[in-house]
């Protein structure tokens, strides 16, 4: 009779472990599903959809300029001066303490393209400018024009064909700043005259 009581015992522990086991696992599964769905969420959030997702954006350049760009004889914010960023191209960009890095006389695009690496379409991309595009005419480009950028802001963005959204004569600038989130970013390009105010 005590055996039986011992083993009924013992199996009865044994079921209590493995449904115990079982249930960690289940809890497990489905904390890697909710994590995979905030995942998705937050992708949504910062995926290349619009202009607000910069997603793969460098937002750091080197400072070099694309060749025939000529730089502006009497911007309103000198080089070496400081403004304050009206733009909201990347997340902690609008309300930003910037250095002026550099300031050019050009036409300013915002682009809607599919990016060369697949992937959803870029819509109203902030900017490019005219010396970006391939084989750029000698005349600026009208909204509805199709074209090749050169420009690598973001990845996939080299190479790929472009419908220009906007177009603008301005004075474009290279802006050095610390992001409202606390990230440094030097050689920023591109910020129009109309994103920035005097600090």
């Amino acid at each position: 009779m005590k055996i039986k009581q011992t083993t009924l015992f013992l199996l009865t522990l044994i079921l209590a472990v493995f449904l115990a086991a079982c249930s960690n696992g289940g809890n497990e599964t489905d904390h890697s599903n909710m994590n995979k769905g905030e995942k998705t969420e937050q992708e949504k959030s910062t995926g290349t959809m619009g202009h607000e997702g910069m997603e793969g954006m460098n937002h750091s350049g080197s400072g070099e300029v694309p060749k025939g760009l000529k730089e502006a004889e009497n911007p309103t914010f000198k080089v070496g001066s400081k403004a304050i960023i009206h733009a909201d191209h990347m997340e902690g960009m609008n309300g930003a303490e910037a250095t002026i890095a550099g300031a050019y006389d050009t036409t300013v695009y915002s682009i809607s393209y599919d990016p060369t690496t697949g992937g959803e379409r870029v819509t109203n991309h902030k900017w490019i400018i005219h010396e970006e595009i391939k084989d750029a005419s000698d005349k600026p480009y009208k909204p509805g024009d199709e074209v090749i950028v050169e420009a690598d802001h973001m990845k996939g963005m080299k190479g790929a064909k472009a419908v220009i959204d906007s177009a603008q004569k301005t004075t474009v600038y290279m802006v050095d700043y610390t992001s409202t989130t606390g990230e440094k970013v030097t050689n920023h390009k591109w910020v129009t005259e109309s994103e920035l105010s005097a600090k």
